[in-house]
């Protein structure tokens, strides 16, 4: 019998409800599965053993009545260390929060703790979760990728999707303000979502520094997974006026056919390594082949426009999250720069960056009356040492999309010639994530990726 931590979560469900294995036994596998691989590849910030077992007792109680709450009851789950769970560690990659342990979830994981989730643990972020492309913390250390633990998983949700890669439960909860849920997808061969502005609300988490660029998504092996966990912790709630009336379809559509695709295989002059290029032209000649219209072109919204005001929101934001704080000498060097820079920003470079997202959010409304999906590929360099900053190029296709507040996710396509993960995003319309989740789960039905598995 397949080990239970292999098991996706839909596999595990099924499983469960046939009497064949317990919550509390899938997650004793995971656990022991944890104790194996997560030093080499330093996932976890903080494991919640003695919690997440009580979970699964709970798990194991409801399907032994027949009464599971949710499509997830009783499966591990894992959450980003920078969503707040209530009673356990939220440090947020950084020195200055290791003490700091939250009252609340915040709504995503209020969710899934309804809807019965084991909730396993906080995996590791990139300090303030603005990492420059690897996870290597004063608090936490080095976070490494199963695929080769010599080179990073990605920032700043490295830690989740290289626990996923590695069997330590089949969703994570990541968020992503500048693609720090489809890069890292990306780099440990996963799929990953970053849903439109609003489709997952939040409250009670911690201090918002990206403005409404930073949105809360999943990460899991097989769309089956991920579409389970959209489905629990996406919807409205009235504390989150961002929440309030975002688009349809809220629910998987039948799969599509003959889209208008755009594939745009560079940013501007963004390079683009070879393997991934070669990867991602590929992944575009097979969506044609699934019978839609693919056309190459270039990026129909001005990337300038996002280039010049991104640092706004990222110094602006963490100089203000800094304020009245002993911060000095005790973040990294990196991030002291960063802040000092953002003291010097006026409001009126924050209202020129706003006024920039909006102008980037026009242009994709117009490019969308054009087509329907847009392809690229969604990192644009294959993982580099763990304890270094990535290329600039790594980040060219992610963070307009979220200054445009749409849909983006990573879907692997083939992998280098020496294994290492590759992915293709895909960029929806404001409200298309089911329609990017469609697409998705096309793809993967002829070109599985779901028995890649890191050789750890």
């Amino acid at each position: 019998m397949t080990e239970a931590w292999r098991l996706s979560a839909t596999e595990l469900a099924a499983r469960y409800r046939a009497g064949t294995l317990r919550p509390s036994e899938a997650l004793a596998s995971v656990l022991a599965r944890i104790a194996q691989a997560n030093p080499t590849i330093n996932a976890i910030a903080t494991l919640d053993e003695a919690g997440a077992k009580q979970m699964a007792a709970a798990a194991d109680a409801r399907f032994s009545a027949g009464t599971p709450l949710s499509a997830l009851d009783g499966v591990p789950v894992s959450i980003k260390d920078n969503i707040t769970q209530a009673g356990l560690r939220c440090a947020w990659g950084s020195e200055l929060y290791l003490d700091y342990v939250p009252e609340h979830d915040e709504t995503p994981v209020a969710r899934l703790r309804a809807a019965g989730a084991v909730l396993i643990g906080k995996t590791n972020v990139s300090e303030f979760t603005l990492g420059r492309g690897n996870i290597d913390t004063k608090a936490f250390g080095v976070t490494r990728n199963p695929y080769n633990p010599a080179l990073t998983s990605g920032a700043s949700t490295g830690g989740g999707a290289a626990g996923v890669a590695s069997g330590f439960g089949p969703v994570t909860l990541g968020t992503d303000g500048g693609g720090s849920i489809r890069r890292p997808a990306c780099h440990n061969g996963l799929v990953g979502l970053k849903p439109s502005t609003g489709r997952v609300a939040r409250r009670n988490g911690l201090p918002i520094i990206l403005d409404d660029a930073e949105v809360i998504g999943p990460i899991a092996r097989t769309v089956d997974d991920l579409a389970a966990t959209l489905a629990l912790i996406q919807g409205p709630l009235d504390e989150d006026r961002l929440s309030i009336g975002v688009p349809g379809p809220h629910e998987e559509p039948p799969p599509p056919k003959n889209l208008r695709i755009l594939y745009i295989p560079q940013f501007g002059d963004w390079k683009v390594d070879a393997p991934v290029a070669e990867s991602c032209a590929e992944a575009a000649r097979n969506l044609a082949a699934l019978g839609h219209r693919v056309t190459t072109g270039r990026l129909p919204v001005d990337l300038a426009l996002f280039e010049k005001h991104w640092p706004t929101f990222t110094q602006g934001g963490l100089a203000w999250v800094l304020r009245g704080q002993d911060w000095r000498g005790h973040i990294g060097a990196i991030y002291e720069e960063m802040a000092d820079r953002g003291a010097t920003l006026t409001a009126a470079d924050y209202i020129d960056g706003l006024n920039a997202f909006r102008e980037v959010q026009a242009q994709f409304a117009v490019a969308f009356r054009d087509w329907d999906v847009l392809v690229t590929p969604t990192a644009g360099a294959l993982p580099w040492p763990a304890d270094q900053f990535g290329p600039p190029h790594n980040r060219a296709f992610t963070g307009i999309v979220n200054a445009g507040g749409l849909p983006g996710m990573n879907v692997p396509c083939a992998p280098s010639a020496d294994g290492l993960p590759i992915g293709f995003q895909l960029i929806g319309p404001y409200g298309a994530d089911w329609a990017l989740v469609a697409l998705a789960r096309q793809y993967e039905a002829a070109h599985p990726w779901a028995d890649r598995w890191p050789p750890l």
